[in-house]
């Protein structure tokens, strides 16, 4: 009897042990901890000239978002181009002519939104005249970067509309706008179609002073408000298709970072000198004459529509082709 309950309990032991060891077995480990997102990096290629102070907060840091995004500067339309063309850039500031007709030339690239609105003006050497368009007939008109700029299809669309021939009647000089303010100043040329800053560093000392507003020009002849979708944010489509979300999130940090600008105007002077190293007087009184606000796409497409159509309505050479939807960012 005590042999068959100590079997019994041999038995019940190697039973539960058993049971322990599938249990055991069964135990799933215990899961990782989750690893921490990469950082998401894009690039963005921005003009040194005024548009460098809409960036100030995000190059300073003070603007910050879900996403790194690394600065880099242009200075002329091709080097911009060559940028984009050579795959060194996701996002780019442009404006919106030269951008449209890269768009015409199968550069796929699409508007997020227009953030410079204001910022042109026509100059006249102290002592020199102006009237109106015509009085620029015979003269020589200097403006930056070159053919193709808002400046200067805004210039072609005045002197076309006033009679003249642009490059017959009125002779276009293109130079570095640094350059052109300095032959401005010593008495060496009469007219000039300048951005802020360089508007308010070459009428320093009295050297000449504004004679038109391009802005309120246009607004005149389209009749709309008196502003210029001139610069707004493009994405490459292939990169906005991959990161919809990215993009989205660039956008509201340019919107941000061109808010804190206006909030923060001599910090982001400060910011700008490294790129843009000009006096923090000049660069405070040019903001008086300029326009910065950043409106998406959806929300100014008919107003860079209308501006597109008139200009190659005027000058069909300005705009090769009116860009169709694909050109705006929902």
């Amino acid at each position: 009897m005590r042999v068959m309950r100590l079997l019994a309990l041999v038995v019940m032991v190697m039973l539960l042990s058993a049971g322990l060891l599938l249990v055991g077995g069964c135990q799933q480990p215990a899961p990782e901890p989750p690893q921490p997102a990469e950082p998401v990096e894009s690039r963005l290629i921005n003009p040194t000239g005024p548009l460098v102070l809409p960036v100030a907060g995000i190059e300073s840091g003070e603007v910050k978002g879900p996403v790194t995004v690394k600065v880099s500067y242009w200075k002329t339309n091709d080097e911009a181009v060559g940028l984009l063309t050579g795959n060194q850039t996701d996002f780019a500031i442009l404006p919106v002519t030269l951008a449209a007709n890269l768009y015409a030339n199968q550069q796929d690239l699409m508007l997020v939104g227009v953030h410079e609105w204001k910022v042109f003006y026509l100059l006249a050497r102290q002592g020199v005249e102006f009237t109106d368009w015509t009085s620029l007939k015979g003269q020589t008109l200097y403006m930056p970067v070159g053919k193709g700029q808002t400046v200067d299809v805004l210039s072609r669309l005045g002197l076309i509309k006033a009679g003249l021939t642009p490059e017959q009647d009125v002779k276009f000089v293109y130079a570095p706008p640094q350059e052109i303010v300095s032959l401005f100043k010593s008495g060496k040329i009469d007219f000039a179609a300048l951005p802020e800053p360089f508007v308010t560093l070459a009428m320093q000392d009295n050297a000449g002073h504004i004679v038109l507003d391009f802005q309120e020009y246009w607004g005149e002849v389209a009749g709309v408000e008196p502003r210029v979708p001139i610069a707004g944010l493009f994405v490459k489509k292939d990169y906005a298709a991959q990161n919809p979300q990215v993009v989205k999130d660039v956008a509201q940090m340019l919107a941000d970072s061109t808010e804190w600008c206006l909030a923060n105007t001599d910090r982001a002077i400060e910011v700008a000198q490294d790129t843009l190293p000009l006096p923090a007087p000049v660069m405070k009184a040019s903001l008086e004459r300029t326009e910065f606000k950043y409106i998406p796409a959806a929300q100014c497409r008919g107003e860079v529509d209308q501006y597109l159509k008139t200009i190659q309505e005027i000058d069909p050479e300005a705009i090769q082709q009116i860009p169709d939807q694909g050109f705006y960012s929902e």
